[in-house]
């Protein structure tokens, strides 16, 4: 009997497993759908620098971004203060399994530095978040397992584990707390290429948009191996403001304004 019971556990497993990753590429495929055909967003940002310590620095910048059929997403970020990043600008095309395309203007050397694609767990200008957490969610850079549901700040949520498919990642996997109601994160946890609890991103304040897309207001990275973290408070978000693949060239980095 024992060995009948091994032997039907054995032939079950691959099935659960696949049950489980089918769930979780399943929501992960809602959390996209849900969130496709709003064409372009500007809004404004105020990003909070606080140290171990508790000593903050803030910047102001906007973000302009585009959303691309068949491709992931551009974006354009500007550095309006304080003095020492005023001017400074990043363009970022994320790409599903190809390398992203990434560059840095800094005004004060007038030139602008492409980011490498071996080097995108790098901290952005300082930031607790890296080059590769500014990348657009393309479904197809990752492999997804459901692990369970979970309540995480009154919000039942899905868990899912997902494993970066691209090159070069800084994490080997990361566990996202997904709203059931709304398919949107609540949380998420990255861990290093030592599997790790290296950071953790969570997501509030979120307001709905042309009556179906969701942004969050406030959204803060901790790093628990340095005791830093950064805070993007989001205000002024439009929609469908007309932007082209033309207000997202690499020449407008240095017009950037």
């Amino acid at each position: 009997m024992n060995k009948i019971m091994i032997g039907l556990l054995l032939c079950l497993a691959p099935v659960v497993v696949w049950s489980d990753a089918q769930k979780g590429l399943e929501i992960m495929q809602e959390v996209d759908r849900r969130d496709l055909g709003w064409q372009d967003m500007v809004a404004e940002l105020k990003m909070v620098l606080k140290n171990k310590n508790g000593d903050e620095h803030t910047r102001r910048l906007r973000i302009k971004t585009l959303e691309m059929k068949n491709d992931g997403d551009k974006s354009l970020s500007i550095f309006d203060s304080p003095r020492d990043v005023k001017g400074t600008a990043f363009l970022s095309f994320t790409h599903a399994l190809e390398a992203d395309e990434q560059w840095l203007y800094l005004p004060a050397l007038k030139r602008v530095k492409r980011i490498s694609s071996s080097n995108k767990s790098g901290p952005f200008l300082g930031s607790e978040f890296s080059f590769e957490d500014l990348t657009s969610f393309e479904l197809k850079k990752y492999q997804y397992n459901y692990l369970r549901d979970e309540v995480v700040n009154g919000v039942d949520c899905f868990v899912i584990e997902s494993y970066p498919q691209y090159e070069y990642s800084g994490y080997t996997r990361t566990q996202a707390w997904i709203d059931k109601q709304r398919y949107i994160p609540i949380k998420i946890d990255y861990y290093d290429r030592k599997d790790a609890l290296l950071k953790t991103q969570t997501f509030s304040d979120y307001q709905q948009y042309l009556g179906q897309y969701w942004r969050a207001g406030t959204v803060l990275m901790s790093n628990h191996l340095t005791g830093k973290s950064t805070a993007l408070l989001w205000e002024k978000y439009t929609f469908r403001n007309g932007l082209t693949a033309r207000n997202f060239d690499k020449n407008t980095l240095k017009r950037s304004r």
